[in-house]
């Protein structure tokens, strides 16, 4: 009995051993499961327990004390291996050879933000978005880097290229013709850190790599869950609420494979500025103008309808549901499999002009404001496996197919012509009189699908040349076939005139368009010296539409001492027209106007002069400081410039008549509607021209370790950019293709100047973040819109209202905006936080009021500064297990 008492004792110490180590391992394992690694795998070192001799008391089971971990630092962004912009495999951020900076989750997080977009804008300062997007554009998220389009930035996800958005920028605009990657339609907590790469990297990544990288690194943990929820609105206006629930977690495929699970809900509510008064609506007429139906007989408002009835100034109402996997696992000794699945839909209404009363009179006595409708599919698969020691490369061959799906529609319409004597009297063909004097309130308009089927072969292997010249050799090839779909919409919504809000697109302008793109690459990076290191690499691509492009890239980095170094890239650069680019064609009516978007290559287009597009071609220079001028003290400063030669964007604007007869041509009937001639626009996309940008990025960082006083996280970002026209093209009739309004889109609608200046605070349990951000000044060519005297005249002739030719210059004025956010940390599972973004309700300078349309667009939407939502208060409350 003694004998087996003491084994008994003896097995128990055993176990409580064997739980503490297992404690001590969880404990590990939670904490690299934040960072998004995962820890290594250690052999376990057995021992025997010791004998017990036969007799002896058994020893006392001490008492288990939970395991205290030692407080780590958060981990450093800059000391994080990257896998953008180099080949090498254990390329750390600050070490590289052109400027990477690695955003983390975490620093996501306390942006305050629930979409990615939003919230790379918050924390980089290269990164923007515009102020407000029109029409079909509101409903997408693109952004803009170094003053670039959305077009001219690469997204990567885990170093594969994404595909990009169907839901083309139609509208005028710094960012018109944009079809880049929707970045909300990733969800948000599958994200460990993205890696930013901000230089040229054609030659490395092909087309689209013009103003910079983008690639999202993806969570493959095989272990933890993490659960968020957020929701908040603006104070001030008391609307726009949101909220957003998160849930992620991983678990093994077998003894050695992985598959990490993340899903996303997301929903908010429109935001509507206050101060609106409709110039419809007020009861007197502007300076100059005539009852003579510019108005639409309207001389009073005689139903007393509040002055703020239209709401086109506004955010859309969306919800989206989000999904990803990620997923690996060995089949070999030397091989693994992996995979990757997203899918994102989206449902979202836009708030377009109010109609005043006699546009549908029989269905709306009131008037009525439309809602644009998007519903929206976007999904990717990717599969691969790769492997080492392959004649002493490793490789890696993957397939990714992605697409996206929209189907736009209008709610709460009318097609005026069908509600017509127009309609009645026959002057539409294929319109039986019977089923004039009838509309639909609600119709399909149109759909558009881009897809993208990528196939990937990569080799790599680090070389000794002569054993003395350390190397890494990369080649690959590429094969892409892309497909772009636009498919009509119901006949009510494009038929005499079209539907109210959005008009329809109709059978000639839809069609099926496909390509294919061959690429090959090669990379060698050498290690001439310990400290220096050069780049070389070159890429040959053939597009099937386009004809063939070579690229190539140098790099170099020498490190002068330990704490300075210097570094330096020259690279050539590619874009190739996408297909939106070369074969959308769009209508679009406002209640006083109409525009209509020609395709390229249609016979309408050539009547206003267009031409064949040509790709674009780039000259990337950047050269740059890294300095630690003491241990942990971090600053980055780099100079750039960019050449941008036949960059495509909106050209050959023509106005009245002109524009009236190019329309036509497509086949489109204008709205019935009295609308001002004048205010009635035909253009199309062309190679419009080049531009040289120039810009400063300075980074610094430094944390300040107190002790029992906490830790203080202090960082900057500054970047200065400015972007000229070097260049105007002409079109096919000598004329040239800008005006002032458009070169204004191109040059100055982009910040000149954008700080981050960021504060993170920890002590104990608590966490506060303030972060002050100051956008420079942008300056855009306005139309003079209805409210301006009629009898004035513009310099070069034609009426000053609606002129194509004389502008109004409006400058939004450097803004300041403070975001705060304090948390509080219950335990190692919960925590909670509430903020502010914006705490002082900043908003864009309004517009005087002849250059505000109809007295709603009170700011300007071109600008990408200050977002017009003002202040945003949240709570937050994230689990871990």
């Amino acid at each position: 009995m003694t004998l087996r008492r003491s084994l008994i004792a003896a097995t128990i110490l055993a176990i409580q051993c064997d739980v503490a180590s297992a404690i001590a391992q969880t404990a590990t394992t939670s904490a690299a499961s934040t960072t998004g690694h995962r820890p290594a795998t250690k052999s376990r070192k057995v021992t025997s327990t010791p004998a017990v001799s036969a007799g002896a008391p058994p020893a006392p089971i001490p008492a288990i004390a939970p395991p205290v971990a030692p407080y780590q630092a958060p981990p450093d962004a800059g000391e994080a291996v990257i896998v953008t912009g180099t080949h090498d495999s254990n390329r750390h951020a600050r070490q590289s050879t052109s400027p990477v900076s690695v955003v983390t989750a975490a620093t996501l997080t306390r942006s305050g933000q629930l979409n990615l977009a939003d919230a790379l804008t918050r924390t980089y300062a290269s990164i923007n978005i515009q102020a407000k997007g029109s029409d079909t554009a509101a409903l997408t998220s693109s952004i803009r880097m170094r003053g670039l389009n959305p077009n001219q930035v690469l997204v990567l996800v885990d170093g594969k290229r994404r595909h990009v958005t169907a839901n083309i920028i139609q509208n005028s605009g710094p960012s018109f013709g944009a079809t880049g990657v929707d970045l909300n339609m990733i969800p948000a907590n599958m994200i460990d850190h993205i890696e930013v790469l901000e230089d040229g990297a054609a030659a490395m990544y092909g087309s689209d790599a013009i103003a910079g990288v983008v690639n999202i690194i993806t969570k493959k943990t095989s272990q933890g869950l993490n659960v968020s929820a957020q929701t908040g609105a603006n104070a001030y206006n008391g609307d726009g609420w949101q909220y957003q629930v998160n849930a992620d977690g991983g678990f093994k495929l077998g003894n050695d494979g992985y598959m990490h699970l993340s899903g996303q809900v997301y929903h908010t509510d429109h935001f509507v500025p206050k101060g609106t008064k409709d110039h419809r609506l007020l009861g007197y007429w502007p300076q100059g103008a005539t009852t003579s139906g510019y108005y639409n007989g309207i001389v009073a408002n005689p139903l007393k309808l509040p002055l703020d009835s239209n709401k086109i100034m506004s955010t859309p109402e969306e919800t989206r549901e989000n999904l990803g996997i990620d997923f690996g696992k060995p089949i070999g000794k030397k091989v693994d499999f992996y995979g990757q699945i997203t899918y994102g839909h989206r449902h979202a209404e836009a708030i377009q002009n109010y109609r005043i009363p006699t546009i549908a009179p029989t269905l709306y006595p009131a008037g009525f404001s439309p809602l644009e409708t998007i519903e929206e599919n976007d999904y990717a698969a990717m599969l691969g496996i790769k492997g080492h020691d392959f004649l002493g490369f490793d490789w890696d061959l993957s397939t990714q197919y992605g697409a996206d799906e929209d189907n736009i529609g209008n709610k709460h319409t009318a097609n005026p012509g069908l509600l017509s004597s127009r309609c009645n009297n026959g002057n539409v063909a294929n319109i039986s009189t019977t089923g004039c004097g009838y509309s639909p309130t609600t119709v399909h308009t149109q759909s558009y699908r881009n897809a993208q089927w990528t196939n990937n072969l990569d080799f790599r292997r680090h070389i000794d040349i002569f054993h003395t010249v350390p190397m890494t050799l990369a080649f690959g090839g590429e094969h892409r076939l892309e497909t772009y779909e636009i498919v009509a919409g119901e006949p009510a919504s494009y038929q005499v005139g079209g539907t109210q809000g959005y008009v329809g697109i109709a059978p000639q302008s839809a069609g099926n368009w496909s390509r294919d793109i061959w690429a090959a690459y090669i990379d060698g990076d050498f290690r001439l010296l310990k400290n220096w290191d050069l780049d070389f690499a070159g890429r040959s691509e053939h597009y099937t539409d386009v004809g063939n492009t070579q690229n190539g890239k140098v790099s170099t980095r020498y490190d002068i001492t330990k704490r300075i170094a210097v570094r330096g890239t020259i690279s050539t650069g590619f874009r190739a027209p996408t297909m939106a680019e070369q074969h959308f064609s769009t209508m679009s009516v406002s209640p006083t106007g109409a525009a209509g978007l020609l395709p390229v290559s249609s016979a309408a287009a050539a009547l206003l002069g267009a031409q064949p597009l040509k790709p674009e071609y780039s000259v990337n220079a950047s050269g740059g400081l890294v300095v630690e001028p003491v241990d942990g003290f971090h600053v980055e400063a780099d100079v750039y410039q960019i050449n941008l030669r036949n960059r495509i964007g909106q050209g050959g604007v023509t106005k009245g008549l002109t524009a009236i007869n190019a329309i036509q041509a497509m086949g489109y009937v204008l709205p019935v509607n009295d609308i001002d001639p004048q205010n009635v626009s035909a253009y199309y996309f062309a190679n419009i021209g080049s531009t040289r940008t120039q810009g400063l990025d300075i980074k610094a960082d430094y944390t300040f370790h107190l002790h029992r006083y906490g830790n203080l996280m202090l960082s900057m970002a500054l970047d200065l950019n400015r972007t000229r026209l070097h260049h105007a093209a002409t079109d096919a009739n000598g004329r040239s293709l800008l005006n002032a309004q458009t070169i204004g889109y191109l040059t100055t609608a982009y910040p000149r100047s954008k700080i981050i200046l960021n504060a993170y605070y920890t002590i104990g349990k608590w966490d506060i973040n303030v972060r002050q951000t100051r956008y420079g000044e942008t300056t855009d060519m306005m139309t003079y819109q209805d409210w301006t005297n009629g009898a004035l005249t513009c310099a070069s002739g034609g009426a000053l209202r609606y002129s194509n030719s004389c502008f109004g210059q409006f400058k939004n004025t450097p803004r300041w905006l403070t975001d705060l956010e304090i948390g509080y940390r219950f335990d190692r599972h919960w925590h909670f936080a509430v903020g502010a973004n914006n705490v002082f309700n900043v908003r864009p300078r309004r517009l005087p009021d002849i250059l505000n349309s109809g007295g709603t667009a009170v700011y300007d939407a071109s600008s990408s500064q200050v977002p017009i939502t003002g202040g945003y208060y949240y709570g937050r409350v994230n689990a871990t297990f």
